[in-house]
């Protein structure tokens, strides 16, 4: 079966308190010194509005724990995911994950540290700029790959939904490390990988050349999290450096109100 690996890299994430499912999101592996950590937006990770601190649900409750299907070793042509918990808190009751070394929970993504995953198929995205580049640039289109609504592509494969780069990428919208994006997306993609992506052939590169690729070519442009508000189709996408700032000087996160 040939299936693309952006299609499994993003993982869907069920977010619950003492249990019971409170939402869901979208989120994706990166390695860090060989240990995974998965990466999702601050919003799921706390279950609070970054400008607020609210609670998202209705209900005042925040997330405890993400349950995350994870795909297994294919075994005769069997395509096979196991859930896997994530724990959002430490023992002490505080948030386990890291935050952004500057801007803390401005920057709307988390590194979480991973666990239980000996007997998982890992297939983590390269953070680092590739030694080929594609172009991304204003009016480019480029790929949000997440679950929608909470749904899934068949099994727990993701949904590809297309945008075009809305907002000068080399330029910090709003005066922190994100640009927009012109897209229809909605609940159920924070946190879902937004990438350039050719399935190979003639490519246009970052550098102004064409290229002919003899397969496909993923540049990992950043995280997104959602629209600028709820009558718009332009979203923020956090840059991809912000990861890579994080996981070299992160500080601990705060699920709460706490500065």
């Amino acid at each position: 079966m040939l299936i693309s690996e952006p299609s499994v890299q993003s993982l869907f994430l069920v977010a619950t308190t003492n249990g019971q499912q409170i939402g869901s999101a979208t989120g994706f592996v990166v390695l860090k010194d060989g240990a995974p950590y998965l990466i999702t937006n601050w919003h799921v990770a706390s279950g609070r509005h970054p400008g607020t601190g609210q609670p998202r649900s209705r209900t005042g409750a925040t997330p405890d724990t993400l349950h995350i299907p994870m795909l297994l070793p294919q075994k005769n042509d069997r395509i096979e995911w196991q859930p896997i918990p994530q724990p959002l808190l430490t023992e002490d009751g505080d948030a386990a994950w890291l935050e952004h070394p500057r801007f803390g929970r401005r920057v709307d993504v988390v590194a979480l540290p991973m666990s239980n995953l000996d007997a998982i198929d890992l297939h983590p995205y390269q953070v680092a700029a590739s030694k080929f580049q594609l172009r991304a640039q204003v009016s480019d289109f480029v790929n949000i790959i997440g679950f929608p609504f909470g749904r899934t592509a068949g099994g727990v494969f993701a949904i590809w939904t297309k945008g075009a780069i809305a907002s000068e990428p080399e330029v910090d919208f709003d005066d922190v490390p994100c640009f927009l994006i012109d897209a229809r997306t909605r609940e159920g993609q924070s946190g879902s990988p937004v990438i350039a992506y050719s399935p190979g052939g003639p490519t246009a590169m970052h550098d102004g050349s064409l290229a002919m690729m003899s397969g496909p070519l993923v540049n990992l442009l950043g995280v997104y999290s959602g629209r600028i508000n709820e009558n718009s189709d332009l979203g923020v996408v956090w840059k991809a450096s912000v990861i890579t700032e994080i996981l070299e000087s992160g500080v601990p996160g705060k699920g709460t109100l706490r500065a």
